[in-house]
């Protein structure tokens, strides 16, 4: 780029170097009529040369090219120029009895055919003039950044500033090289988060880049990056096209490169002038099918009311935000020659393109012109008849010369001069201090302020075009970004004048990957980008109720994961109740087991006479009868809901009775043993026997294990506790044995009670006589010690309400083998064979016992 610019300044010196000698311009135009129209919006590069008269007067002429081929924008900026000067000429509060007028000098950089730089129209070079010639006050350049840079040092040597009114370039930002050139159009500074705030808010993250070779397009992708990396969106490709001689060869790899990618919505940014327009040019006529995002200038027509960027979905465009000026559109309605001065202006431009005829003596004598307007011709070359940026900032731009026009009268009133009256001169650079610092308020009413440190880009339209018919096209404002809101209101958009082309009323999609639906989440797949993703499902109890989640989501503990893991619902309260099916069952079994004990009992006190009854120790019988009621009982307590009481109860309730029952059947097996095994007793053990010492065994053992439970509760007692994990979509309600290690002693304790009873049992289980009960004892602790055996590792592979109903199963089990194995035969025996319960039959026990005392 720096090469080529040097070129053209070169050439362009070179050119404006010779000086010609002038021709007298003819009383009517000496040049044929152009009836060949340019079609489209080819960029024609104008500067504007501004000076003043004293008093209200209009506009004189055009230059002298003017009736070269011009296209429809440039007509449109000249008249935003007189649009603009009109308004200021009519206000009295800014340059009162001054008018500023305006020189117009388009297609410097085709023009190579210079006719004189002092003919009677005025010099190119700005500035330079002959005695009794104009000397212009200040210079507008445009739209073109290259123009504005070849005339920049120019301009400078001959001591005028520069207004570029184009779109802003970083090249001519240069303090350096431009020290004297104001850009009138804001820098983009918040271009690249615009863009992306619209591609995050359609919910693309496949999104290419096409990119000019040069310092501004290479800034705006570095920008590009981070707001994408900062929003989650992707970049499929980046073509970057270059600006020397090879890229026509390079052509078709740019295009297989958009067609081979699977985005569908592409970025364009990069300087207008570039080899990137040629790329377009020569793609225009293949249908690309993508949504194209780029800025306004290019949303251009190239050809026969075709746009650069066609699109089956249309093109999205960023413009600055700018007001529409009020009386501008009825301004290009009424336009007409007649509006103007006498000598040569708009009838030059109506006798090209409005086959209106001359009179052969006078210029302006226009005939047989047709009621055409100039609303109605830019119509007719497919353009649009609002204001463009480009027009806001020139129309700005003339305000800016006004307003700092307007500050150097009033302080420096004595440097101005008169010549005969009608024309001012001073000295350009006394402007300076004034334009460079320059703040107004515009006729649209926004805020336009020349200082180049303070002028900040926050606000954007958008525009979406689309093309319904052939030569017509829809351009409508869908949106804006303003930087000024917070992030999450920046953008706003009007979905209801979006239309894509399409059947349906739905956004086209530009994805890496299908979006990953609520119940699944994003697994970056290897070596791609973070766009591009594989969904798996949540592990459990996890959930994603959102698209595209990075992270699952763990439902609290009080909470569980539907089985689409999408929800977390709330967990219902849990335990072994009575209404439960299990619990229920416990229940009955509970109270068939305590009637059947209880009917025991009232056997046993009704036949306590006989001899079977009254064999090993009736008193004990009662005892174990009434310990296995509790023991059947307290099966009870743990079925419903746990409360602090129960949970206390549970345990030492389980505790003590079944001590009691244990201890008690140890007390009868020691009876057994010391009636019939000592067959010559000493005085000692026939003390033993006489006084009944087996039974102070239930006490002694009962108040050990009342100790132990006592230490239990006064360290670490049972309370009601909440297991959340135990069982999906269930909070079990269980009581927590608090003290684990003391429920163990408990169980072992009680287990060695058992043991015990076992053994001596076993022991005595082949000692002869009819009612001798040893054998029972034997088996009916074989069952207990198997229950409590088998229940250790039952309940502790177990969870949730199957541990309850493990423990109350155990306790019913362990209290039902004792009963029906020491109780059963007895019944039997007294209720179905009375015979066998007999004196005779139970003589011999006696004898023996008899004998003992």
């Amino acid at each position: 780029m720096i090469k080529m610019f040097s070129l053209m300044v070169v050439l362009l010196t070179l050119k404006l170097s010779f000086l010609f000698s002038s021709s007298i311009e003819p009383r009517c135009f000496w040049r044929l009529k152009t009836n060949k129209i340019w079609e489209g919006d080819k960029d024609i590069d104008c500067f504007f040369s501004i000076y003043t008269k004293f008093g209200h007067v209009k506009n004189e002429y055009f230059s002298g090219n003017l009736d070269k081929r011009l296209t429809a924008k440039n007509i449109h900026l000249i008249f935003s120029l007189y649009f603009a000067l009109k308004e200021i000429n009519q206000n009295p509060h800014i340059l009162p009895n001054i008018s500023l007028l305006v020189k117009v000098k388009c297609n410097l950089l085709n023009d190579w055919r210079i006719k004189s730089l002092t003919s009677k129209s005025g010099a190119i070079i700005p500035n330079y003039h002959c005695i009794n010639q104009r000397r212009y006050l200040i210079v507008l350049t445009g739209p073109m950044w290259l123009t504005s840079a070849i005339l920049g040092p120019l301009l400078y040597i001959s001591k005028r500033p520069e207004l570029y009114y184009g779109p802003f370039h970083p090249l001519l930002s240069s303090q350096e090289q431009f020290p004297y050139l104001y850009h009138m159009a804001p820098k983009d500074t918040s271009l690249a988060l615009a863009m992306v705030s619209l591609v995050v808010h359609f919910s693309w993250n496949w999104v290419g880049a096409i990119i000019s070779d040069d310092d501004i397009g290479l800034q705006f992708l570095l920008e590009l990056r981070k707001e994408m990396k900062r929003s989650g969106v992707c970049l499929a490709f980046v073509s970057i096209i270059i600006n020397d001689e090879t890229f026509l060869k390079n052509a078709d790899t740019y295009y297989n490169q958009i067609m081979m990618s699977s985005a569908k919505v592409v970025i364009i940014y990069g300087d207008k002038d570039s080899n990137l327009q040629v790329n377009f040019r020569l793609w225009n006529l293949v249908n690309l099918q993508r949504i194209w995002v780029t800025t306004t200038q290019w949303d251009m027509i190239i050809h026969n009311g075709k746009f650069l960027l066609s699109s089956f979905y249309g093109t999205l465009t960023f413009s600055h935000h700018y007001s529409e000026l009020p009386g501008f559109k009825t301004f290009i309605q009424t336009a007409h020659p007649t509006n103007y001065s006498n000598d040569i202006s708009l009838a030059r431009l109506w006798w090209m393109y409005f086959n209106c005829s001359m009179s052969s003596f006078n210029c302006n004598n226009l005939k047989n012109c047709p009621t055409i307007t100039i609303l109605n011709w830019l119509f007719n070359q497919h353009f649009e008849i609002s204001l463009s940026g480009t027009s806001y900032d020139l129309h700005n731009a003339v305000y800016a010369v006004a307003h700092a026009l307007h500050q150097t009268l009033l302080q420096q009133v004595d440097t101005w001069q008169s010549n005969d009256g009608k024309e001012l001169e001073f000295d350009s650079w006394q402007m300076v201090p004034f334009l460079k610092n320059i703040q107004f308020t515009n006729p649209a009413g926004d805020q336009v302020n020349m200082n180049q440190k303070e002028k900040m880009n926050t606000e954007y339209d958008i525009h979406h075009t689309v093309d319904f018919l052939p030569k017509l096209g829809l351009k409508v404002k869908i949106g804006m970004f303003s930087q000024y809101l917070p992030y999450d209101q920046q953008l706003s958009m009007s979905e209801k004048v979006t239309q894509w082309n399409t059947d349906i009323s739905q956004t086209p999609t530009s994805l890496c990957s299908i979006p990953c639906s609520p119940g699944f989440r994003k697994s970056p797949q290897q070596g791609k980008a973070v766009c591009c993703f594989d969904c798996i499902p949540c592990p459990e109890n996890e959930i994603s109720n959102k698209t595209d989640m990075d992270q699952c989501v763990k439902c609290p503990d009080d909470q569980y994961a539907d089985p689409g893991r999408t929800h977390c619902l709330k967990k219902v309260m849990a335990f072994l109740g009575y209404e439960d099916p299990l619990g229920m069952s416990l229940a009955c079994l509970t109270l068939c087991f305590f009637s059947l004990t209880a009917l025991t009992l009232c056997v046993f006190l009704k036949h306590q006479d006989t001899p079977i009854v009254k064999a090993n120790n009736r008193t004990l019988s009662y005892v174990l009868l009434m310990s296995l009621i509790f023991c059947f009982l307290c099966s009870l307590l743990f079925i419903g809901r746990p409360v602090m009481a129960t949970c206390i109860m549970q345990q030492t309730t389980f505790a003590v009775v079944f001590t009691v029952a244990a201890s008690t059947v140890l007390a009868k097996t020691v009876t057994v043993v010391l009636a019939f095994k000592v067959t010559n007793p000493s005085r000692r053990l026939r003390w033993l026997l006489v006084s009944r010492a087996p039974n102070f065994i239930i006490p002694i053992c009962t108040t050990i294990q009342l100790i132990i439970c006592g230490i239990w509760l006064g360290t670490y007692p049972p309370f009601v506790d909440a297991d959340v994990h135990v069982e999906k979509g269930h909070i079990l309600i269980i009581c927590n044995k608090g003290s684990i290690i003391a429920f163990y002693c408990v169980l072992g304790y009680l287990g060695s009670i058992a043991m015990g009873s076992f053994i001596v049992a076993f022991l005595a289980r082949n000692l002869p006589d009819t009612f001798n009960e040893a054998k029972y004892l034997t088996f009916s602790m074989l069952v207990f010690c198997s229950v409590w055996v088998t229940f250790l590792p039952v309940y502790h592979s177990t969870k949730g309400k199957a541990m309850v109903a493990v423990e109350v199963f155990s306790i019913l089990a362990s209290s039902a083998g004792l009963l029906l194995c020491i109780f059963a035969p007895k019944v039997y025996i007294i209720l179905l064979r009375s015979g066998g319960n007999s004196f005779q039959k139970s003589w011999n026990v006696r004898f023996r016992i008899q004998n003992a005392h």
